[in-house]
């Protein structure tokens, strides 16, 4: 189930239902199944349309990949001694 907020309106999250159907059965169900949840805004049917996997193991990755910290960096100094009341 993914989460979209739909017309772009913040503060309320709609549910959507995606019914993936495979590229070779799509000639025979996409119609019929497209058909059938036409009266619900909540759910969407879509063709796969992937040939090949995107990531095998020990292939390279796309190369461009920048590895960041996002952390804030730590002020710098330390902090004041605590004096007990």
């Amino acid at each position: 189930m993914v989460e979209s907020c739909p017309g772009g309106r913040s503060g309320s999250i709609a549910h959507v239902i995606y019914c993936v159907v495979p590229e070779p059965l799509a000639d025979e169900l996409f119609d019929r199944l497209a058909g059938y949840y036409e009266g619900d805004p909540n759910v969407s049917v879509i063709v796969e349309r992937r040939s090949a996997e995107r990531r095998e193991p020990g292939a390279p990755a796309g190369g461009k990949r920048e590895l960041r910290d996002r952390r804030r960096a730590r002020v710098a100094g330390e902090f004041p001694p605590i004096i007990a009341p």
